[in-house]
């Protein structure tokens, strides 16, 4: 007979890892609170703690400088297009 597996929403990941993460309860009272095992919730431990890490990385500001420049191009070509078609009408 198939295993059936439980699909997880990410906010009862989130909160399960929080709980882990606050250390308030040991791992064994956590797996009985929630029914998942516990490398269940040391991985969701484990990705919440890299994922946290990421959001505080100086990186991310030049992702954020490429896309606002590529909409600044957007915007730009927008603008000529716009302008284009205006001249046109008019005649």
């Amino acid at each position: 007979m198939a295993r059936i597996y439980k699909r997880h929403g990410s906010s009862f990941k989130g909160k399960v890892a929080l709980e882990a993460l606050k250390e308030r309860k040991t791992l064994a009272e956590l797996c009985q609170e929630y029914a998942l095992s516990s490398s269940q919730i040391s991985a969701w431990k484990k990705q919440l703690e890299e994922g946290c890490i990421k959001i505080f990385e100086t990186g991310n500001t030049t992702d954020h400088k490429a896309e606002i420049d590529r909409l600044h191009r957007v915007i730009g070509q927008l603008t000529a297009e716009r302008d284009f078609l205006e001249r046109v009408l008019k005649r």
